[in-house]
């Protein structure tokens, strides 16, 4: 896959182009919201928005790091439209998990930032590597056995990231997704060898 026709620095385009219009919408101030927030149904584009979309010049700046890393990584084991699909749907998920326990804990949240999706992707590559791979069929568990430690080693990174203001539900949804997707190697195209294996806003 040629850099010109990347998906991952075609989607960082994307992130930049979206935080340019949120500056010039929030300049003459034009009430477009691009946040996801309780009820879901009350601004439903708003789950695809709120994954482009960031709070500031270093949260689009260190997600857009991560994205590139990551991104290049997978992106050279699939097909463009399913990166894409997979980028998207893992950060609309992890955003409406954030915003939904948060309310149902007694909080209100709106999240924006596209981590959800970044901790998908890293998620996948964690669990869908060659590495992985040799070291799943060496050992035999049970599947309660795989999700507890599906569920432990997401709960242990997502940890890692704490921090005030940090959706760390967000986080741990799309982590929990990648690691899922990517022992079932979901992102694998068909015929191409791939390696074996007034709220609070809250930043993704």
């Amino acid at each position: 896959m040629s850099r010109a026709t990347s998906p991952t620095t075609t989607l960082i385009g994307v992130l930049v182009v979206v935080f340019l219009l949120q500056v010039l919408f929030s300049v003459f101030g034009v009430p477009v919201g691009f946040a996801v927030a309780w009820p879901l149904t009350h601004e439903p584009w708003t789950l695809l928005t709120s994954v482009l979309a960031h709070g500031g010049p270093l949260h689009l700046a260190t997600n857009a790091f991560g994205l590139f890393v990551l991104g290049l990584v997978l992106e050279r084991r699939t097909e463009p439209w399913r990166f894409y699909l997979f980028f998207l749907a893992v950060g609309a998920v992890a955003g409406a998990a954030e915003v939904t326990v948060t309310e149902l804990l007694g909080d209100s949240v709106s999240v924006l930032g596209a981590s959800g999706a970044i901790f998908g992707l890293f998620g996948y590559l964690l669990a869908g590597n060659r590495l992985t791979d040799a070291v799943a069929t060496r050992i035999t568990i049970s599947p309660r056995v795989a999700i507890v430690v599906v569920l432990g080693v997401a709960l242990a990174i997502t940890w890692l990231t704490r921090g005030r203001r940090v959706a760390l539900i967000a986080h741990f949804t799309g982590l929990v997704l990648g690691l899922l997707a990517g022992r079932t190697h979901l992102l694998r195209s068909h015929g191409r060898a791939t390696g074996a294996g007034e709220t609070d806003r809250r930043r993704l």
